[in-house]
C-alpha cells in the first residue's frame, strides 16, 4: 500500500502543478504579447516534450512510467493550445484528459497485482523493432508534410480572409452555442457512444 499512496500523492501533486502551470501561462499571454523569439522558443520546447513523451509512451515496459509519459504529452498538448489563445480547449483537454483519463490509467495500473505488469525498467522488448518501423515512417512521413507546406501562404490565407475569428476559437460562449445548435447531433450521438461503452465496462466488471 505504500507505493499506491506515494503515486497517489504524486498524481495529485501533479495534477495541481499542472493546473497552476496551465493558469499563470494563460494569465502571462493575456496579459502581454509574447515576442517571436520566446513564442518560437516555447513552441520547440512543448514539441520536444510531446515528442519524448510519445517515444516513452512507446518504447517504455512499465505501465506506470507510460502512463506519466502520457500525461506529459496531453500537458504538453494543452499548453500549446494556451499559446494558440485558445483557452477553452486548453482548459478542457487538461482537465479531461490529463485531470481524468490519465489519472484513471494511473489508478488502474497501481492496483494491478505484481504479475500482471513488469516492475523492472527496460527499454527495449522482443516486437518493438517493428513498432519502432512504423513509428519511424510516419515520422517521416509527417515531417516530409510539413517541409513540403508553403505554411506562409496558409497564414496569408488565413489571415486576408479571416477565416479563423479570435473570438471564436476562445470564447467558450460560442463554443456552448454551437455544439447546442449546429453540432447537437453529433454531439448527442458521441454521448449515446460514451454511455454504450460505459455500461459495456461496468458488465465486464461485474463477470
Amino acid at each position: 500500500m505504500n507505493h499506491q499512496q506515494f503515486f497517489s500523492g504524486l498524481v495529485s501533486i501533479l495534477n495541481k502543478v499542472m493546473k497552476n502551470i496551465s493558469i499563470y501561462l494563460s494569465l502571462i499571454l493575456h496579459i502581454m504579447d509574447l515576442p517571436g523569439p520566446i513564442h518560437d522558443f516555447l513552441l520547440v520546447f512543448l514539441g520536444l516534450g510531446l515528442i519524448l513523451g510519445g517515444i516513452g509512451v512507446v518504447l517504455l515496459t512499465n505501465p506506470i512510467y507510460s502512463a506519466f509519459s502520457l500525461g506529459l504529452v496531453l500537458a504538453s498538448i494543452s499548453l500549446l493550445y494556451i499559446l494558440l489563445n485558445s483557452y477553452f480547449v486548453a482548459a478542457a483537454q487538461l482537465l479531461i484528459y490529463v485531470g481524468a483519463i490519465n489519472v484513471l490509467i494511473i489508478f488502474a495500473v497501481m492496483f494491478m497485482t505484481g504479475s500482471e505488469y513488469y516492475k523492472d525498467f527496460n527499454l527495449w522488448t522482443i516486437g518493438n523493432g517493428f513498432t519502432l518501423l512504423i513509428c519511424t515512417s510516419i515520422f517521416s512521413l509527417l515531417i516530409t508534410t510539413i517541409t513540403d507546406t508553403s505554411w506562409y501562404g496558409i497564414i496569408w490565407t488565413t489571415r486576408s480572409n479571416q477565416i479563423i475569428e479570435h473570438d471564436l476559437i476562445s470564447n467558450s460562449q460560442q463554443i456552448g452555442i454551437h455544439l447546442a445548435t449546429d453540432f447537437f447531433l453529433p454531439f448527442e450521438f458521441i454521448s449515446i457512444i460514451l454511455l454504450a461503452a460505459l455500461i459495456g465496462a461496468i458488465t465486464v466488471a461485474r463477470q
